[in-house]
């Protein structure tokens, strides 16, 4: 079954997934290359496309919590133990995306501090 798959074969699936989504081959990203940035490289310049592919990353695994989450109610038919289990992981996914939202804030906060 999917879900119980290894670790290390879901961990490269998903990263498969991930990088290869939203970016074309040339993509700075993904590339190692300095793009268009030229002689000119700062971090302001460069703080964009490191949050794009932070927050792909992340909503990626806040989607697969949700979902982990989700079976385990399904799963879980009635047993007290399971539900709790479950429950658990569903507030764990919720207190993820609101790490995620806040440190995403922060950073675009600073970025916008730098260039004004």
């Amino acid at each position: 079954m999917f879900l119980f798959m290894s670790k290390k074969r879901l961990f490269l699936i998903l990263s498969g997934v991930l990088v290869f989504t939203g970016y074309p081959l040339g993509h700075p990203v993904l590339a190692g290359s300095l793009g268009n940035y030229g002689p000119n490289i700062s971090l302001v310049n460069l703080i964009p496309n490191i949050l794009a592919t932070a927050w792909i990353i992340f909503a990626g695994l806040a989607v697969i919590c949700f979902i982990i989450a989700g079976v385990l109610f399904l799963t879980a038919q009635g047993d007290p133990e399971k539900v709790a289990s479950a429950r658990s992981a569903f507030i764990w996914g919720v207190v993820g995306v609101v790490v995620g939202i806040v440190a995403y804030s922060i950073i675009a906060i600073v970025s916008t501090a730098l260039r004004g």
